[in-house]
């Protein structure tokens, strides 16, 4: 696990794909069920991952992500709704984003009432508005946010089209040749949004395949890491 320090009040956590029970390219703790791994290993990955960060895995709510901008407001238990963010001001309600390349990103409310988000910030979705949603379920609270890992400049090649998009959107610094910079492209999202407190991992999922599952690089047949977190 790699903890972030969100502040008095939050506990908030980024999986890597160690220390489960899945097997082969899942190999081991594979968060997603919509994969080829069994169910029965993923629900106990799911719960081995709450009870890591000491949460109740009744509770966790999770999102049936669609790579677009809907944020859910949690409800402990619930699973499925679709959508790509989730947040909640309840405490001891756990909230998952999951991964594989996308970027997992936790924001949290540094002033008024304990709040928290978790965002799957993919490409589509970021120039969707993920990030703007996110942002906005906090009321005008200030917030503190952070970019989790995921596939890096080093690595991820796009095509024209979408070098085109990101460049009209982002600018010259999210592109590098023929690759794009979904870390860098998150960031100026978030401080666009308001955020001035941004953290980055900058850890690339696909250079890394002893930490983190990739879609890219396993060319689909992979699991999915996240971030978890609740208010506590």
């Amino acid at each position: 696990m790699i903890h972030w320090d969100a502040g008095p009040g939050y506990v908030v956590a980024f999986s890597t794909r160690t220390g489960g029970v899945s097997t082969g390219p899942y190999d081991s703790l594979n968060l997603g069920l919509l994969t080829d791994d069994a169910p029965a290993h993923v629900r106990e990955n799911r719960r081995r991952l709450c009870e890591r960060v000491g949460a109740d895995p009744a509770r966790l709510a999770q999102n049936r992500q669609v790579h677009g901008d809907r944020v859910n407001e949690a409800i402990a238990g619930e699973r499925g709704r679709d959508g790509d963010g989730l947040w909640t001001d309840e405490p001891d309600v756990p909230i998952v984003a999951l991964s594989a390349d996308c970027l997992p990103v936790a924001l949290a409310a540094t002033d008024g009432e304990p709040r928290l988000a978790v965002l799957h910030v993919g490409r589509a979705g970021l120039l969707d508005g993920i990030v703007r949603a996110g942002r906005d379920v906090f009321d005008g609270a200030a917030v503190r946010a952070v970019i989790g890992p995921g596939i890096g400049p080093c690595c991820y090649e796009v095509g024209d089209e979408i070098r085109a998009a990101y460049h009209a959107r982002f600018g010259e610094a999210v592109i590098h040749g023929r690759r794009l910079d979904l870390w860098t492209a998150t960031e100026l999202a978030l401080r666009e949004s308001g955020v001035a407190d941004v953290e980055r991992a900058d850890l690339c999922t696909a250079c890394n395949p002893e930490l983190f599952f990739s879609h890219r690089r396993d060319a689909g047949v992979t699991g999915r890491q996240g971030v978890i977190g609740y208010v506590a």
